[in-house]
């Protein structure tokens, strides 16, 4: 059986997706707004040695909104946007991350980061994010089929 990794690239604002250790699928993402960091609350995206925890929303429609992992009923438009203009919209799939680094990510699950979807309009290859990884929505319904829970993510600034 084969291994699947991931490999984020904040610098780079790419995904590598690796069997075996090499690379197959290459992503651009979105990573943290304020860089790359480890503190609770500071909204950067946290390096280290990860795994996908959980994953949340498997067979939902594109463009389903998410809050705290779960639908909210809503299906993402840029008239809903309008309404909720400060809401950081968690799309389509979520897959949760859980360091395992212990003590420098060891709060990377209590802090929600997640690899998500996020509106079509968002640009990918710049940071963005409140310290999420974003991916186009097409793009994080092909990984979340491809990843199962307990898979590794490294993430590198």
């Amino acid at each position: 059986m084969s291994l699947l990794t991931l490999e984020v690239d904040i610098a780079a604002q790419k995904m590598l997706v690796c069997r075996d250790g090499r690379a197959i699928k290459e992503y651009l993402i979105s990573t943290g707004k304020n860089g790359a960091g480890e503190a609770c609350g500071s909204e950067q995206t946290p390096r280290g040695l990860h795994i996908i925890r959980g994953k949340f929303g498997a067979n939902q429609p594109v463009n389903t909104v998410f809050v705290g992992r779960r639908r909210t009923g809503e299906i993402f438009t840029p008239a809903l946007r309008a309404s909720f203009p400060d809401r950081d919209w968690i799309l389509t799939r979520i897959l949760w991350l859980s360091g395992l680094e212990k003590p420098k990510n060891r709060d990377t699950m209590r802090r929600h980061i997640y690899i998500h979807g996020t509106p079509d309009d968002i640009l990918m290859g710049m940071p963005g994010s409140r310290g999420c990884i974003r991916m186009r929505n097409q793009e994080i319904i092909e990984l979340f089929e491809q990843v199962t829970v307990g898979t590794r993510v490294y993430i590198h600034a």
